[in-house]
């Protein structure tokens, strides 16, 4: 297993895709902005033609294939090894890079707008095997770390392809000459990189392929829709590249009109936002602790909405006309802090858009992922011919870019909103993880002893009204927690605790029926293959030291025979919401920011596990060395 992400890159598998993926996004963005940037600038490729109708064309029929092509293409990487089927589009690109070369020289714009189609359709036909064969080959600990390498070599390969295909556009027969040894080379050399991939077997070999595009949307879409969490983190993927195709398509004119930058300064713009993303997307591991850290998306939804806002407010005009150089608009007022604002952007995007997709990943049936990878395709697209759309009703209606802006960063916190409170989980995640990122220190140890599957009961002193949080927020499986009543209904905690299916209990001469109850619903989802986790104590401490374990934990164990995990806290006792008490205000404010350490033993089997051993090894481990 990798020890970070960037060590993935020493597996033949990552290092192998990620050049080929990474080459490919390149060649797509070189091809197309050279396209876009004849059709703006050289009058001999358009003729007569009006350039906004060639460029709105050469939008639609890069996106096309994605309607018609995608549901095809998930069957496809479903039934067939996906490993040839990469050599076999990479061996495609060489011959329609060879056709978009003879289209350059013969400079025939509409047959560089069909080639542009048969771009789209190659994306088209690699977009499903691109996420779905990253579980194949990653571990769960390795998907978030694997996602946002890909998504910042995709964004990083944007942002380059943009830039040279705009430059070698403008050096005249010279660079056209340039740019076609350069898109020849580049799909070569992704398909070397491709022989390098693994053999990655085919999840449904035995899969009959419904030819019908429309039929096979439809029956993908209501797949997804049967797992929701599923379906609403597609719905989020999409609305990220509504919001970001939004943001991209008016960088240019937005430098024009309100920076008052050339195209060179755009240029600067669209790589800040571009990196930005780049940067987030890596940082996503970091601040997850190598798992699926659903956290981290309203965070970003928060920055995205944030950001957004203050670009808005930094530049409210847009009546220039694009005189400034670079280094004259860096000299401006408020350049910097535009600068930052679309480099923010970008950060929190990634924080947004990984997460989703490994999520995606790994709570998908893998038979059925890379047909709903395709759907996912399906409706990106269509989202981004929204944002067109969208943009082009209000520009043309007197709304200036910056005003777009600000009602696109209104937007997003209305469907962040939204989407949260049909997901609770993702807010829950988020007060969890900025619980255990800034009020805590939180060191982990032998958190590979808790079983990767399979039922399992999870024993731990108690001593802070927040042990269940920690807990949750440190190890990778969902977790079931048994905790007193009480606690389970203390303001804002209890928003958390019913969202992770907390199962609150109350002792026999308190409650005997929900008691009862608890044990009921213990049982339940122990037989369902969760994991349970219960403070044997009872009760939290409230002097330090552990109070001793009732024998709840045996007629547990008893009734429903399953590995136990011993575990301990050390150093709550001395932080905020334990119930030490302070008088002094200094006292207080050094309880902020306390090392905390989590320590997990080897599971006992239950003949193994009884509550005065289960006692021994928990005092043990909290006793031990932090």
């Amino acid at each position: 297993m990798a020890q970070n992400q960037f060590s993935l890159f020493k597996q033949k598998f990552f290092s192998s895709f990620f050049i080929t993926q990474a080459l490919g996004a390149l060649n797509d963005n070189i091809f197309k902005q050279a396209i876009i940037m004849l059709i703006a600038f050289n009058t001999a490729f358009t003729g007569d033609t009006d350039p906004n109708l060639l460029t709105n064309a050469a939008l639609a029929l890069f996106i096309l294939p994605m309607f018609l092509f995608s549901a095809t293409a998930g069957q496809i990487a479903e039934k067939y090894e996906k490993s040839a089927l990469i050599r076999k589009i990479k061996i495609l690109e060489i011959c329609i890079m060879a056709l978009a070369s003879i289209g350059f020289y013969t400079g025939s714009i509409w047959s560089l707008l069909g080639i542009l189609f048969l771009m789209g359709l190659q994306s088209s036909l690699f977009g499903p095997i691109k996420y779905s064969i990253l579980p194949q080959h990653l571990s769960d600990k390795e998907l978030l770390g694997g996602n946002g390498l890909v998504e910042m070599g995709t964004f990083l390969s944007i942002i380059i392809g943009t830039v040279i295909g705009g430059l070698l556009t403008g050096w005249g027969d010279t660079g056209i000459r340039i740019l076609c040894i350069l898109i020849l080379t580049v799909s070569f050399l992704g398909y070397l990189s491709s022989r390098y991939i693994p053999l990655t077997p085919p999840s449904q070999p035995y899969l009959k392929i419904n030819w019908n595009p429309v039929t096979e949307t439809w029956k993908t879409f209501k797949y997804a829709k049967a797992n929701r969490v599923v379906f609403l983190a597609i719905l989020g993927i999409s609305w990220f590249w509504f919001y970001g195709a939004l943001f991209l398509t008016q960088i240019p004119k937005f430098t024009q009109e309100s920076l008052n930058g050339n195209e060179n300064v755009a240029t600067i713009i669209l790589a800040t936002f571009s990196v930005g993303i780049g940067i987030g997307s890596v940082l996503c591991e970091f601040l997850s602790g190598r798992k699926v850290e659903l956290g981290l998306v309203p965070f970003g939804a928060i920055g995205m909405t944030w950001f957004a806002l203050d670009i808005f407010f930094a530049n409210p005009t847009s009546s220039y006309v694009g005189e400034l150089g670079p280094i004259a608009f860096l000299s401006q007022e408020g350049a910097i802090r535009t600068l930052i604002n679309c480099a923010f952007i970008g950060i929190f995007g990634g924080f947004f858009i990984v997460p989703l997709y490994a999520l995606v990943q790994e709570r998908c049936e893998k038979s059925h992922l890379a047909r709903v990878i395709a759907g996912n395709n399906i409706l990106n697209a269509f989202f981004i011919v929204l944002s067109a759309g969208l943009s082009a009703i209000c520009l043309s209606n007197g709304m200036t870019i910056p005003q777009l802006f600000f009602l696109t960063a209104i937007l997003n916190a209305v469907v962040a909103i939204y989407i949260f409170s049909l997901i609770p989980e993702f807010l829950m995640r988020f007060l969890i993880w900025i619980l255990i990122n800034t009020i805590y220190r939180v060191k982990k140890t032998g958190l590979e002893n808790v079983p990767e599957e399979g039922a399992c009961i999870v024993v731990c002193n108690h001593v802070s009204y927040v042990d269940a949080l920690i807990i949750g927020g440190t190890i990778r499986r969902p977790i079931r927690f048994v905790m007193y009543h009480k606690i389970f209904k203390v303001p804002v905690l209890s928003f958390i605790f019913r969202t992770a299916k907390a199962i609150p209990i109350a002792g026999h001469k308190e409650n005997p029926e929900l008691l009862n109850e608890a044990m009921y619903t213990i049982a339940e989802a122990l037989e369902q293959g969760e994991v349970v986790c219960i403070f044997p104590e009872g009760k939290l401490t409230s002097d330090g030291d552990m109070n001793e374990f009732k024998s709840g934990i045996e007629r547990i164990i008893e009734k429903t025979p399953v590995p136990v995990v011993p575990m301990a806290l050390q150093g709550l006792w001395h932080s905020l919401f334990s119930r030490k008490k302070v008088n002094k205000f200094i006292d207080r404010l050094k309880r902020l920011r306390t090392k905390v350490h989590l320590v997990v033993d080897k599971p006992l089997s239950a003949d193994e596990a009884d509550k005065d051993r289960l006692y021994t090894i928990v005092k043990e481990l909290r006793d031990g060395k932090p």
